[in-house]
C-alpha cells in the first residue's frame, strides 16, 4: 500500500515522525474510507443519516444548498456525459483550471481540482502535521479534520473561539508555536462567523517557518462582500497558505463532489502526497460553466441572505437570538437544553436540523438556511414547540 505514496516524499513523512505502519495506515485513508472505517466527509456522513430517516422531511441539517446545479452547469454536465466514455473528451478538468485561474486571478499551477474539498483538508494535515507536528483548530469549528487528526495521531489544539466568536489567532499560535497546520474557517463552520483578514494575515506572518495556514472558504460566497472577503490575494503573494474551495454550497453541487485549493506549487506538490482523483468529466464540466454564471450566483447569494434574515428575526422576537452575526448558510442557537433533545422535538414536526455534535456546546443547535418554503416551515415548527 506504500506504493500509494511518490518515493519522494518517504522519507519527508518518516523524518516528521511517522512509523511506516503509519505510513501505511494513511494510505489505506486515501485508498477508500471502506478500508479504514473513516468517512473523510462528516457531512457525508450525517447527510446519509438524513436520507434514511428523512424522506418528505424540511431537510436543513446539512448546509446544503436549497437548490441543484445551475442551469448553464447542468447543460454543460449533460453534454459532457454523452461523451464520458472517453477519459478527457474535451479537457474538461484543464479547462475548468483555466476558468478557476481568471476568476481567482490565481495562476494556473497554483490550482488543483480534487473531487470535493474534504480530501484537500485530509491531505494538508497529512503533508504537513504528523506525530511531532501538531494540529491548531477553533473550537468549536468544522470536525473533518479533528477526525483525520485523531487517525494519523497528531496533536491536535482545540482554542475556544472569542467572545464575538471569531477565531482567536493569537492564542492559536500560543497553543503550539510549532504546529504543522493552523486551521481557519472563515466563515467559521458552525457559527458563520467571519474572522477579520488582517487577523489571518497576522498568523500567517508569525507562525513558524513551514507550517501552513489552511484557510477553508466553503461559506464565502454567502458574505454579503465577497468577492472582496477572500484570502486569495495571500497566495498571489507566495505565503505559506491553503485556501479550500468547494462547489457544495452556492453551487448546489455537493451530491457531484467538486473542490479545489490554491497554495503554491510547492505546496501542491506536497498535498499531492498520494496518488489522487480527480473530479468526473461531467462534474468537471458542471463546474467549469456554473463558476462563470454570476447573475446566478448573485440571485442566490440575495435569496440565502434575505432567507437568514427572516429566520433570525423570527428567532430573535421569540428570544432565541442567533449566536453570532451569522454570514454562512447556517445559523447557531442556544436552546438552553441539551441539542439531542430539540433534534428530535424538530424531527417530530417534519422539520430536520443539524445532529448536536459540538461537545463544548452541548444546548447549542445549528440550522441550515434553505429556501423560503424551508424556512417559513421551520419557522412554523417553531411557533408550535414554543407554544
Amino acid at each position: 500500500m506504500t506504493h500509494l505514496i511518490h518515493e519522494e516524499v518517504k522519507d519527508d513523512l518518516l523524518s516528521r515522525g511517522y512509523s511506516r505502519r503509519q505510513m501505511l495506515r494513511t494510505a489505506m485513508m486515501f485508498s477508500g474510507a471502506a478500508a479504514t472505517g473513516l468517512t473523510m466527509n462528516t457531512e457525508l456522513a450525517f447527510a446519509a443519516d438524513e436520507e434514511a430517516g428523512g424522506k418528505g422531511m424540511v431537510r436543513i441539517g446539512s448546509n446544503e444548498c436549497w437548490t441543484g446545479p445551475m442551469e448553464p452547469g447542468l447543460k454543460a454536465g449533460q453534454a459532457a456525459l454523452v461523451n464520458s466514455n472517453r477519459y478527457s473528451p474535451n479537457n474538461e478538468v484543464a479547462n475548468l483550471l483555466k476558468t478557476i485561474s481568471t476568476v481567482e486571478n490565481i495562476p494556473e499551477d497554483h490550482i488543483a481540482v480534487y473531487p470535493g474539498s474534504g480530501g484537500i483538508l485530509a491531505r494538508t494535515l497529512v503533508a504537513f502535521c504528523s506525530p511531532t507536528k501538531g494540529f491548531v483548530q477553533a473550537d468549536p469549528t468544522y470536525d473533518n479534520p479533528t477526525r483525520v487528526a485523531k487517525f494519523i495521531k497528531t496533536p491536535m489544539s482545540n482554542v475556544p473561539l472569542t467572545s464575538d466568536y471569531r477565531h482567536d489567532v493569537k492564542a492559536m499560535l500560543a497553543a503550539n508555536p510549532n504546529a504543522g497546520v493552523y486551521y481557519v474557517v472563515n466563515p467559521n463552520n458552525p457559527t458563520g462567523t467571519m474572522t477579520p483578514m488582517a487577523e489571518i494575515e497576522w498568523l500567517v506572518n508569525n507562525k513558524p517557518a513551514g507550517a501552513i495556514v489552511l484557510i477553508d472558504e466553503a461559506y464565502i460566497h454567502w458574505h454579503k462582500d465577497f468577492p472582496n472577503n477572500t484570502a486569495n490575494h495571500l497566495v498571489r503573494a507566495g505565503k505559506e497558505v491553503i485556501i479550500a474551495r468547494t462547489f457544495s454550497k452556492v453551487f448546489g453541487m455537493a451530491g457531484a463532489r467538486c473542490g479545489f485549493l490554491m497554495a503554491s506549487p510547492e505546496v501542491l506538490k506536497k498535498v499531492a502526497i498520494f496518488e489522487t482523483d480527480r473530479p468526473s468529466i461531467p462534474t468537471a464540466a458542471c463546474a467549469n460553466a456554473s463558476l462563470t454564471a454570476t447573475s446566478i450566483i448573485n440571485a442566490r447569494r440575495k435569496e440565502l441572505m434575505d432567507n437568514r434574515a427572516m429566520t433570525v428575526e423570527y428567532l430573535t422576537k421569540r428570544g432565541f437570538k442567533p449566536i453570532g452575526e451569522s454570514h454562512a448558510n447556517m445559523i447557531m442557537v442556544d436552546w438552553k437544553k441539551p441539542a439531542q433533545q430539540m433534534q428530535d422535538i424538530y424531527k417530530a414536526q417534519g422539520v430536520l436540523i443539524a445532529n448536536p455534535r459540538w461537545p463544548s456546546w452541548p444546548t447549542v443547535g445549528r440550522i441550515s438556511i434553505g429556501n423560503k418554503a424551508e424556512m417559513e416551515a421551520f419557522c412554523n415548527a417553531t411557533g408550535k414547540i414554543l407554544a
